[in-house]
């Protein structure tokens, strides 16, 4: 029988890299067809070439066996195309509506002139309830959303015009349980409509849960079609990386020295309250919540980016109140954003001069950049983190999501911190990247470094905290030692089903 889509022979390169490598392989309408790989293993470019956002150097795509030349996005929406980008691709200051009915919006009077605003805001509002996701207001703009809200305003874009053929990448990345759920139960539905959808994610327990089959690719080129059902976790590990990746989080002996960070009855009007905790020198601190338990709230007081209204900060035993950023860097706390798009990283900047942001006066003589010195120092943390391409010329734009993240740690280790926020360190990273990211934190905490680490992924929190704090509704509600720590206890104490006692 003919496959319904045929990825035939495709190949790309950009400039010197080599993206993509005669890819060819089927999927089926009415299938959830996983794709999976490290980063750089060419899923995001085979996205876009199936988009029509990219044109493929070599090779075909068959659609019902018939060839079809997606030359540009409109002839890909033309074929039913959609994709929900990792990255929301929305419109900042057009609300919710808007973005979900761009160049759809319907219209009023004798000749169709006037947009019928109230029918729009309808429309949207029942396609929202109709995915099964409510509450957001509609006419609000997407820019003032919360990450999750506007992940799911991307989602609702795209299922709005009915595709035959949805590309899901990394769409759970921002999402809690609950919406991850609901999402789950849309991408079934669409199934059952005969829609083909591609699932993206670097979460391997998501496959398992949702995908009919999973193409893995490796190096730009095709490696295995495999059914969930009947392969091995380490055995799809294996194939996405080459080898058995054994061990991912680091075996360490937690040795905690003096108290670096305490935190007393801190408060912030409309995000938390009373939150009480401290991080001492080797000590991995993990914060849980769901989204919206204030978790990140928490951070950015922390960091100077947002200032509490209510008790007190502390860092090495002086009061601590920073009024920015710089406050924070002075006194050695450095924060890793979640959104390293948004927050961490200037795309159009090189690698050079991204890791070098928080580190400019280190590098200067005289008010000059000593250029030399500034090589030197981002070389060595580059060669450090295993940066790749190792070429600090290289825009950070053309980087894979780890090696972006790895840039914008090196950025704040090269203040030379003592405490470092750490906020979803490894979202949208691939399991060999997030087994270097584990190793690099727990090497520096090792050298005395204490680290909070906010993780919306529990197996991260187990395997990496040696306590662990729970959040919810802007609250500290629990905490337990890494001996005590177990994924039902935390999930318990998060979602309301349980209070925990404070840990020692």
């Amino acid at each position: 029988m003919t496959p319904f889509l045929h990825v035939a022979g495709i190949s790309k390169r950009f400039g010197g890299t080599q993206a993509l490598r005669s890819v060819d392989f089927t999927a089926e309408s009415g299938e959830v067809h996983a794709i999976v790989g490290e980063n750089g293993a060419g899923k995001s470019t085979l996205s876009r070439i199936l988009t029509g956002a990219v044109q493929s150097d070599a090779g075909e795509i068959r659609i019902g066996g018939e060839p079809q030349a997606i030359t540009n996005p409109l002839r890909g929406q033309q074929l039913g195309i959609r994709m929900v980008a990792q990255h929301a691709n929305l419109v900042p200051n057009l609300s919710v509506t808007e973005n979900v009915l761009l160049g759809d919006m319907p219209a009023t009077g004798r000749l169709g002139w006037w947009i019928d605003w109230s029918a729009a805001h309808l429309k949207v509002q029942q396609i929202l309830e109709g995915i099964g996701f409510q509450g957001i207001d509609v006419r609000r703009p997407v820019g003032r959303l919360k990450a999750a809200q506007r992940q799911v305003v991307e989602i609702a874009k795209a299922v709005a015009v009915k595709p035959r053929i949805l590309i899901m990448d990394e769409p759970s990345a921002v999402l809690a349980q609950e919406d991850l759920t609901k999402l789950f139960a849309l991408i079934r539905r669409l199934r059952d409509e005969n829609v083909l959808v591609f699932y993206i994610s670097h979460r391997l327990d998501e496959l398992y849960a949702i995908a009919d089959r999973v193409t893995v690719l490796k190096d730009g080129a095709y490696v295995a079609t495999v059914d969930p059902r009947q392969t091995q976790r380490d055995e799809l590990i294996r194939l996405m990386v080459g080898r058995p990746l054994q061990d991912i989080f680091p075996r360490r002996i937690p040795k905690s020295g003096r108290e670096l960070l305490l935190l007393h009855g801190l408060g912030r009007a409309g995000s938390f309250r009373d939150i009480s905790f401290n991080v001492a020198e080797g000590e991995i601190v993990g914060l849980y919540g769901l989204v919206g338990s204030g978790r990140t709230e928490v951070a950015r007081c922390v960091f100077g980016a947002d200032r509490p209204g209510s008790g007190e900060m502390r860092v090495e035993a002086r009061a601590f109140r920073p009024r920015s950023p710089r406050d924070a860097l002075r006194a050695g706390i450095a924060m890793l954003t979640e959104d390293r798009i948004g927050d961490g990283l200037v795309l159009g900047l090189s690698v050079r001069d991204n890791v070098s942001l928080a580190s400019f006066p280190a590098m200067s003589r005289w008010g000059m950049l000593d250029r030399r010195r500034q090589r030197d120092l981002v070389q060595t943390k580059v060669r450090e983190l295993d940066v790749r391409p190792a070429d600090i010329e290289r825009l950070a734009a053309k980087l894979s999501g780890g090696n972006q993240q790895k840039v914008v740690l090196a950025k704040w280790l090269l203040t030379r911190a003592r405490i470092l926020l750490l906020d979803e360190p490894t979202r949208g990273v691939d399991i060999a990247a997030k087994k270097e990211i584990y190793a690099t934190i727990a090497d520096l905490a090792a050298q005395g470094m204490g680290i909070l680490l906010i993780s919306s992924e529990l197996p991260e929190i187990l395997g990496m905290c040696d306590r662990t704090l729970v959040m919810r509704e802007g609250r500290q509600v629990g905490a337990f030692t890494r001996q005590e720590a177990t994924e039902e206890k935390i999930l318990a104490c998060a979602a309301g089903g349980a209070e925990a006692r404070h840990a020692a």
